[in-house]
C-alpha cells in the first residue's frame, strides 16, 4: 500500500476574508486552493492547512495549537507582532523539549506557535 502523499488540516472560520489575509499576506503562505467558502494554504512542500467560513469555531479556539517550524523564531515573532497579532509568550528556550518557541494568535484566536527544535525532526 501507499504511504499518504500530502496533509490538509481543516479549520473553520467565522471571518474567512481576515483569515485569509493573515495567512496570504502575513505568514506569506501561498494560496494553492480557492474553493469559495474554503481556502488552501501550503505550508510545506507536503503540509497544507485550510479554513472553511462556518458559523460557529471550536471552543475555546486557543486549545487548538497550529505550530509552524523555522530557524528564524526571532524575525518571524517580530512581523507576526508588527501585523498585529496578539502575543501569548514571546520567544523563550524550553528547556524539558529542546526547543525555541514563541506563541501568538491568530485573527481566528487559533494559537500559532513559531518553534525551532535543537535536533530538527527528519525531513
Amino acid at each position: 500500500m501507499k504511504s499518504f502523499e500530502q496533509l490538509i488540516t481543516f479549520l473553520p472560520s467565522k471571518d474567512l476574508q481576515t483569515t485569509t489575509n493573515f495567512y496570504q499576506n502575513v505568514l506569506e503562505l501561498p494560496l494553492v486552493r480557492d474553493q469559495g467558502d474554503c481556502k488552501i494554504f501550503r505550508v510545506s512542500p507536503a503540509g497544507l492547512i485550510g479554513f472553511c467560513s462556518r458559523p460557529e469555531l471550536p471552543s475555546p479556539a486557543k486549545s487548538i495549537i497550529l505550530t509552524l517550524i523555522t530557524d528564524e523564531v526571532d524575525e518571524w515573532f517580530e512581523k507576526l507582532v508588527k501585523a498585529g497579532a496578539q502575543v501569548e509568550k514571546p520567544p523563550t528556550y524550553n528547556l524539558k523539549y529542546a526547543i525555541y518557541q514563541a506563541f501568538v494568535f491568530d485573527p481566528n484566536g487559533y494559537r500559532i506557535e513559531i518553534q525551532r527544535f535543537d535536533d530538527p525532526l527528519p525531513g
